[in-house]
């Protein structure tokens, strides 16, 4: 069972998404041929400190970098360093905050100049099973509903979910229960969804096979065929109504 938030605690971690969703626009905006990696991962630790917050993920399980930034066949936790993007190129941008002792989750990917129609329509593809996913974080439904709204449109478009990492609760940690796959594990089985969860919802969408490995630094997850992979997450509020997105942002990639 996931963790319920009450009244004061939603508003904590309402207003560490904003943060979240701010940095991560203004890491988008950004994103341009000839910028390193480093260089933004830098860039978002400045916005971050600016609005009052710091990184949910540097120093996690010795994680070193402020952000996740992982670059074409990087399907996440990739680590920002000397690589320039390059035009034609997708970057994934993860970011997570902690303000005043709560989290904010969100990534997403983003068009290095311009990008050949398939590659667009990958992370367009994502994104819609990003919010086919949220349209079932809904009060009396279950982890499911949301795990197999997000497979059924991906694989209804000929692309393949990523099974080693999921999506999860939020809260005053990271990585909260329950889990949230974006796949149907077992039907039947899974958590109820309860008014007063946060959960991050992130497809992690391959255009080749699912399957994927782990780089020697321990963190770069990457296709294991070498085809490019997309990477969209909000924090969402369980609710009596419809989900409430909390890391709303100003922009789309």
């Amino acid at each position: 069972m996931g963790l319920i938030k009450n009244a004061s605690e939603v508003a904590a971690i309402r207003e560490a998404c904003r943060i979240a969703g701010k940095v991560l626009d203004e890491m988008g905006a950004a994103v341009l041929p000839g910028v390193t990696t480093l260089e933004l991962d830098q860039y978002a630790a400045e916005r971050i400190r600016a609005a009052g917050a710091r990184s949910a993920f540097l120093g996690y399980r010795n994680f070193p970098r402020h952000t996740c930034i992982s670059v074409n066949d990087e399907v996440v936790h990739g680590i920002a360093g000397t690589r320039r993007l390059m035009f034609g190129d997708i970057v994934s941008l993860d970011v997570g905050v902690v303000h005043r002792g709560f989290v904010g989750d969100t990534a997403a990917t983003f068009a290095v100049g311009g990008i050949d129609p398939s590659v667009q329509r990958l992370l367009e593809v994502t994104q819609r099973a990003l919010e086919a996913g949220i349209a079932q974080a809904r009060n009396g439904l279950h982890v499911e509903d949301i795990s197999r709204a997000v497979q059924s449109l991906v694989e209804g478009e000929g692309f393949s979910v990523v099974r080693e990492f999921v999506g999860h609760g939020v809260g005053r940690s990271v990585h909260e229960e329950p889990q949230v796959p974006n796949f149907v594990e077992r039907a039947g089985k899974s958590p109820k969804l309860r008014s007063g969860m946060t959960i991050a919802i992130e497809p992690m969408v391959n255009a080749g096979r699912r399957e994927v490995r782990v780089l020697n630094d321990g963190w770069t997850v990457v296709t294991s065929d070498g085809k490019l992979s997309a990477h969209f997450e909000h924090t969402v509020l369980i609710t009596d109504g419809m989900p409430e997105i909390l890391t709303c942002r100003g922009k789309t990639p």
